[in-house]
């Protein structure tokens, strides 16, 4: 499992999430008007997993049921070294009136088993954590994030351990610092009584930062220093990589806090990214207009930017196609 880690994150490359649901993938693409039927969505996806050496920034890809069980979509991916990863949780449901629980645990040994069939070597499970959640809520989704994890690693599978605390509403960072550290350290309690191996587990967190309805703007020095501190507090060194999440960040601001983290020295992880939509949104555009070679060099070029500001500190600038 550690070799999986190593190949994903080797030369600062990091993790494309495309594991979209059904329903989600709908919605992005009625967003730029077209139709979701699966030969649209394979398409999209083929697409994008076909874009000339994206395998030089993008270590993995995080996949959905319905893509990787289509030997064509994901053939590109194979072909050019990319890891293969799978979302397993079955979403979120409300969780006794104080806030969301993230099911999926029943039968997920079995699919585990199929996925892995496949070609998956890593895994993803999402907790969804608000600031307004109660401790019960907040110790069940850790409980379910440690089990998932135990279950992917006896299973010779790698864990995105994802415990996203949403950044809507009107908070300052210092509050939002408060429930992520709260959240880091019940989630890191509940994998220690699972035994899992913190070295084979990849953390993706969210950043700590003002709410976006608080009127404050968030200023990256300040977001990386608070970010960094909190996971200074909670975070084990043996934790094999954390790969950030953009949880609904303006892309630029995702990736310039991105490299913001990454200036600081002497830190005992790798700090990578696995973005969704930042990675995505302007290939998605392009494709809707049937300009294939331009959704495939935006990716890339997002690709390539993202990876810089893992390894040098820098958000650097993006050819404008």
């Amino acid at each position: 499992m550690k070799n999986v880690i190593d190949t994903i994150f080797n030369n600062h490359k990091g993790i494309l999430a495309a594991d979209e649901s059904t329903p989600t993938i709908e919605k992005r693409l009625q967003s730029v008007g077209i139709k979701s039927t699966s030969e649209n969505r394979h398409s999209y996806r083929h697409t994008i997993f076909s874009a000339p050496n994206l395998e030089k920034y993008i270590g993995g890809v995080i996949l959905y049921d319905e893509t990787i069980k289509n030997a064509d979509t994901i053939a590109p991916l194979k072909d050019k070294g990319i890891v293969l990863g799978i979302k397993v949780d079955k979403g979120v449901k409300s969780y006794s009136n104080s806030g969301k629980l993230t099911e999926g645990l029943d039968g997920l040994t079995k699919r585990l088993q199929e996925y892995k069939k496949l070609g998956a070597q890593f895994a993803k499970w999402r907790a969804v954590i608000s600031l307004a959640d109660t401790n019960a809520c907040i110790r069940t989704n850790a409980w379910a994030l440690a089990r998932y994890a135990k279950a992917c690693q006896e299973e010779d599978i790698v864990p995105i351990v994802e415990p996203e605390v949403l950044m809507n509403g009107k908070h300052s960072i210092y509050e939002a610092a408060k429930i992520t550290e709260d959240v880091l350290h019940t989630v890191f309690d509940s994998l220690y009584y699972e035994d899992v191996n913190l070295e084979h587990i990849i953390l993706k967190p969210n950043m700590v930062l003002h709410g976006y309805d608080s009127g404050t703007a968030n200023n990256p020095d300040e977001t990386a220093q608070i970010t960094l501190n909190s996971f200074r507090k909670t975070v084990p060194v043996a934790v094999g990589a954390i790969a950030f999440l953009s949880g609904g960040q303006k892309d630029p601001d995702a990736i310039t806090n991105l490299a913001n983290i990454n200036k600081e020295f002497y830190l005992p992880w790798i700090l990578s990214f696995s973005f969704g939509r930042t990675m995505q949104n302007g290939a998605l555009q392009r494709w809707s207009n049937s300009e294939i070679d331009l959704a495939q060099k935006w990716i890339y070029n997002r690709a390539a930017t993202c990876s810089s500001a893992v390894e040098f500190g820098i958000n650097s600038p993006e050819t404008d196609l």
